[in-house]
Protein backbone atom coordinates (compact mmCIF):
# COMPACT_ATOMS: atom_id res chain seq x y z
CA UNK A 1 0.00 0.00 0.00
CA UNK A 2 1.43 3.33 -1.09
CA UNK A 3 1.78 5.83 1.71
CA UNK A 4 3.28 9.31 1.89
CA UNK A 5 3.92 11.04 5.19
CA UNK A 6 4.99 14.67 5.44
CA UNK A 7 6.75 16.22 8.41
CA UNK A 8 8.81 19.25 9.32
CA UNK A 9 6.22 21.99 9.29
CA UNK A 10 5.89 24.60 11.98
CA UNK A 11 5.87 28.27 12.86
CA UNK A 12 8.75 30.35 11.57
CA UNK A 13 9.47 34.06 11.33
CA UNK A 14 9.73 35.80 7.96
CA UNK A 15 13.16 35.21 6.50
CA UNK A 16 13.52 31.91 8.33
CA UNK A 17 13.93 28.39 7.02
CA UNK A 18 12.22 25.03 7.31
CA UNK A 19 12.95 21.62 5.84
CA UNK A 20 9.98 19.46 4.97
CA UNK A 21 10.26 15.71 4.55
CA UNK A 22 8.09 13.31 2.59
CA UNK A 23 8.59 9.70 3.63
CA UNK A 24 7.36 7.23 1.03
CA UNK A 25 6.46 3.58 1.50
CA UNK A 26 4.78 0.88 -0.56
CA UNK A 27 6.94 1.47 -3.61
CA UNK A 28 10.64 1.71 -4.41
CA UNK A 29 11.64 5.21 -5.42
CA UNK A 30 14.60 3.94 -7.42
CA UNK A 31 12.73 1.24 -9.36
CA UNK A 32 11.45 3.65 -12.00
CA UNK A 33 11.70 7.36 -12.68
CA UNK A 34 8.71 8.56 -10.72
CA UNK A 35 7.68 12.13 -10.03
CA UNK A 36 7.36 13.33 -6.45
CA UNK A 37 5.54 16.62 -6.26
CA UNK A 38 5.16 19.16 -3.48
CA UNK A 39 1.96 21.18 -3.37
CA UNK A 40 0.50 23.69 -0.95
CA UNK A 41 -2.88 25.07 -0.08
CA UNK A 42 -3.28 28.34 1.74
CA UNK A 43 -6.48 29.21 3.63
CA UNK A 44 -9.18 30.21 1.19
CA UNK A 45 -7.05 29.47 -1.86
CA UNK A 46 -6.75 26.65 -4.36
CA UNK A 47 -4.01 24.10 -4.10
CA UNK A 48 -0.94 25.01 -6.13
CA UNK A 49 2.15 23.18 -7.26
CA UNK A 50 5.38 24.11 -5.53
CA UNK A 51 8.03 21.77 -6.90
CA UNK A 52 8.67 18.38 -8.45
CA UNK A 53 11.59 15.98 -8.53
CA UNK A 54 12.10 12.85 -10.58
CA UNK A 55 13.32 9.89 -8.57
CA UNK A 56 16.12 8.59 -10.78
CA UNK A 57 17.43 11.58 -12.70
CA UNK A 58 18.14 15.28 -12.19
CA UNK A 59 14.82 16.61 -13.44
CA UNK A 60 13.48 19.23 -11.02
CA UNK A 61 10.93 22.01 -11.39
CA UNK A 62 9.78 24.93 -9.28
CA UNK A 63 6.87 27.31 -9.23
CA UNK A 64 7.93 30.87 -10.02
CA UNK A 65 6.88 31.98 -6.54
CA UNK A 66 9.52 29.81 -4.86
CA UNK A 67 12.38 29.75 -7.37
CA UNK A 68 15.66 30.69 -5.76
CA UNK A 69 14.28 30.15 -2.25
CA UNK A 70 13.17 26.51 -2.17
CA UNK A 71 15.23 23.45 -3.06
CA UNK A 72 13.81 20.00 -3.67
CA UNK A 73 15.91 16.88 -3.16
CA UNK A 74 15.54 13.17 -2.47
CA UNK A 75 17.28 10.27 -0.84
CA UNK A 76 16.26 7.03 -2.51
CA UNK A 77 17.97 4.89 0.12
CA UNK A 78 15.57 6.22 2.73
CA UNK A 79 12.68 6.73 0.30
CA UNK A 80 12.40 10.35 1.35
CA UNK A 81 11.93 13.57 -0.58
CA UNK A 82 12.77 16.92 0.94
CA UNK A 83 11.80 20.53 0.44
CA UNK A 84 14.28 23.00 1.87
CA UNK A 85 12.54 26.34 2.25
CA UNK A 86 14.65 29.44 2.83
CA UNK A 87 13.81 33.14 2.99
CA UNK A 88 10.27 32.28 3.94
CA UNK A 89 7.57 34.87 3.45
CA UNK A 90 4.12 35.21 5.05
CA UNK A 91 2.61 34.24 1.70
CA UNK A 92 4.29 30.84 2.00
CA UNK A 93 1.89 30.03 4.85
CA UNK A 94 -0.05 26.94 3.82
CA UNK A 95 -0.49 23.24 4.33
CA UNK A 96 2.16 21.47 2.29
CA UNK A 97 1.53 18.10 0.69
CA UNK A 98 3.66 15.65 -1.24
CA UNK A 99 2.18 13.47 -3.93
CA UNK A 100 2.98 10.93 -6.60
CA UNK A 101 1.13 9.19 -9.42
CA UNK A 102 3.52 6.23 -9.80
CA UNK A 103 3.66 6.81 -13.54
CA UNK A 104 7.21 6.00 -14.64
CA UNK A 105 7.91 9.35 -16.30
CA UNK A 106 10.07 12.23 -15.21
CA UNK A 107 8.31 15.32 -13.84
CA UNK A 108 8.22 17.19 -17.13
CA UNK A 109 7.15 20.79 -17.79
CA UNK A 110 3.51 20.07 -16.91
CA UNK A 111 4.42 18.39 -13.63
CA UNK A 112 1.70 20.27 -11.75
CA UNK A 113 -1.01 18.80 -14.05
CA UNK A 114 -0.14 15.16 -13.56
CA UNK A 115 -2.85 12.83 -12.21
CA UNK A 116 -1.42 12.52 -8.73
CA UNK A 117 -3.25 9.65 -7.06
CA UNK A 118 -1.36 9.35 -3.81
CA UNK A 119 -1.19 12.18 -1.31
CA UNK A 120 0.13 12.62 2.17
CA UNK A 121 -1.87 14.13 5.01
CA UNK A 122 -0.02 17.43 4.84
CA UNK A 123 2.17 19.44 7.17
CA UNK A 124 1.32 22.98 8.19
CA UNK A 125 3.72 25.84 7.64
CA UNK A 126 3.05 29.22 9.21
CA UNK A 127 5.28 32.19 8.47
CA UNK A 128 4.56 34.99 10.88
CA UNK A 129 6.29 37.41 13.21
Amino acid sequence: QVQLVESGGGLVQPGGSLRLSCSASGFAMDMYNYAIGWFRQAPGKEREGVSCISTTDLDTHYADAVKGRFTISRDNTSSTAYLQMNSLKPEDTAIYYCATDLIPLLCGPRWFDRPYDYWGQGTEVTVSS
